[in-house]
């Protein structure tokens, strides 16, 4: 039986939706690290998208473009994707499943839920509506994640599974910190016969995390 963790209740607290419709707006890629940077990682994922109209432009989250890249070198398969300047590690690598969880976070820091709802895959998270996932950050107004060491990458199923443990520092609207800490399992699919591009990529499958006191 494949490896399967039960995905963690949110822990950052449910507002109503008249709180979410007064939380700012998202904020840019070129508002998160400068615009002379925001255009370089613009260029690099232009140059890797294969998409007719990639997401590649410094008003959209660094986030998104990180993914739209991510995607691009996942398409190339791990041999291809080492000579690609940009594509960073390997699309199978553990490395490549720590990243997922990095961009993630950016994207719920820069208020881009929908960049952070398709990396649980393309349903989302599981279990949940985007509504609801949208609306247990909405109160959120900063979080950063650090990693600890990968786990190793192990089979199961025909899937590959890769744990990474995370600690989690947030700050609330109204200037509460929160610390959580554990782990998020994350999943693809082996490259067999019939598995599409998007399921041989790393997505976010669980997470077991705790509030720290």
């Amino acid at each position: 039986m494949s490896p399967r963790w039960l995905l963690c209740p949110l822990l950052l607290p449910l507002v109503t939706g008249a709180l979410a419709a007064t939380e700012p707006s998202p904020r840019s890629c070129a508002q998160e690290i400068g615009q002379r940077p925001a255009q370089a990682l613009a260029t690099t994922c232009r140059a890797l998208s294969p998409a007719t109209r990639p997401p590649c432009n410094a008003a959209n989250s660094c986030a998104l473009m990180q993914d739209e890249i991510a995607r691009s070198c996942a398409l190339f398969g791990d041999g291809e994707a080492a000579k690609e300047p940009g594509c960073g590690p390997l699309p199978s690598s553990a490395e490549a499943a720590a990243a997922v969880v990095r961009r993630y976070y950016r994207a719920l820091d820069a208020r881009d839920y929908g960049t952070a709802w398709q990396l649980w895959g393309s349903d989302g998270q599981p279990g949940n509506s985007y509504e609801k996932f949208h609306q247990g950050y909405a109160r959120t107004r900063s979080v950063q994640v650090t990693l600890g060491q990968p786990g190793p990458v192990e089979g199961a199923a025909g899937s590959s599974y890769v744990s990474i443990p995370v600690t989690i520092k947030a700050r609330l609207a109204d200037g509460t910190r929160q610390t959580f800490s554990g782990r998020y399992q994350l999943r693809r699919v082996n490259d067999v016969d019939g598995a599409s591009a998007e399921q041989r990529r790393w997505h976010l499958d669980g997470a077991k995390l705790k509030a720290e006191r």
